[in-house]
């Protein structure tokens, strides 16, 4: 496929970035240390995600939730008690619903047995969701490695650094302002929503109690897809059980179909439909629904290896981890 000029900038972007970065983290970090590192997960992701799409969404969420706290070390992956007795990310209310552990965790028990104590957790997680994404069609984008695992995860800092689903535009602007992310990259990283799955609780608020006095509905979601949601999904605001696809017909398909329901009132979280309410972040979004996919493409490739650099541990900070779930 010929590449555009825009996409030349981005990619050119994206060069110059991971250039900076490079004295932190850097491609091929384990090219002497453990040279199938790379692959070996890669491949992993490929026959797994193959027979188990759905997988990839709840890998790129954990990315997010575990960059948002404390950078990308890997600590939401630390299991539900530390040794000083802390509960752990785990346990914070965003977290509850994440899947994919034992997916991290078997790849890093076939990385211990190819290189012991080499490769750190924070770094599987990382090319796992990106080898995750590509598997399912979608994006691919460069991971710059040698992140290192840190020993510190607190339940009470998740709740406070993820974003609830129903934030407003402001809000979210905060949250991702305190990670050096800006308007755009909020933009760009919510499409990964194209792919995702929520559960009722998450946003029946809009269906049921928008008044938040026990009755009302949010006069901005469309009304045709609210009476759907409540007939067909959610009849009980409490249900944890049924799925509700983010991006219905096409929730296995990383593509633009989110952004155009965004258009049509149809964002299921108060924090999808938020992106319109701003002239600068309907126009972004306006702007990827009317270009090419490989726009959106290579726009969630340079926001996604921007939010990977936030707070990481390099050289002799940290450690790297035996087992993803525990400190050494």
């Amino acid at each position: 496929m010929k590449m555009g000029y825009f996409g030349v900038l981005i990619l050119l972007g994206l060069v110059g970035f991971i250039g900076l970065v490079e004295g932190q983290l850097k491609m091929g970090y384990y090219a002497q240390s453990c040279p199938k590192a790379e692959e070996i997960v890669q491949q992993f992701a490929h026959k797994h995600i193959s027979n188990a799409p759905t997988l990839a969404a709840p890998l790129i969420r954990m990315v997010f939730h575990d960059c948002f706290v404390r950078g990308c070390d890997a600590s939401v992956l630390l299991n539900f008690t530390t040794a000083s007795g802390n509960q752990t990310e785990k346990v914070a209310v965003p977290n509850q619903t994440l899947r994919g552990f034992g997916f991290i965790d078997s790849i890093k028990s076939l990385l211990e047995a190819e290189c012991p104590g080499v490769v750190s957790c924070a770094d599987v997680l990382n090319l796992a969701a990106r080898d995750a994404v590509v598997t399912i069609g979608g994006p691919y984008w460069e991971v710059p490695t040698g992140r290192r695992d840190g020993s510190i995860s607190n339940a009470t800092e998740a709740l406070n650094n993820i974003p609830p689903p129903t934030s407003n535009l402001s809000s979210l602007l905060t949250f991702f302002g305190r990670q050096g992310l800006d308007l755009k990259d909020l933009v760009i990283l919510s499409g990964a929503h194209t792919i995702g799955i929520s559960h009722c609780p998450s946003f029946t608020n809009r269906l049921y109690n928008f008044t938040g006095q026990g009755f009302g509905q949010d006069p901005s979601l469309d009304s045709e897809y609210a009476t759907n949601l409540k007939a067909r999904k959610c009849p009980n605001p409490k249900d944890n059980t049924t799925i509700v696809e983010m991006d219905p017909g096409s929730f296995r398909t990383f593509d633009l179909d989110y952004y155009k329901l965004l258009l049509k009132r149809r964002g299921l979280f108060q924090s999808d439909a938020a992106l319109t309410t701003g002239v600068t972040s309907k126009a972004f979004v306006t702007g990827l629904v009317n270009g090419p996919l490989e726009n959106f493409f290579d726009e969630f490739g340079r926001a996604m290896v921007k939010m990977t650099q936030i707070g990481v541990l390099t050289g002799s900070a940290g450690e790297v981890r035996k087992h993803c779930a525990f400190v050494n």
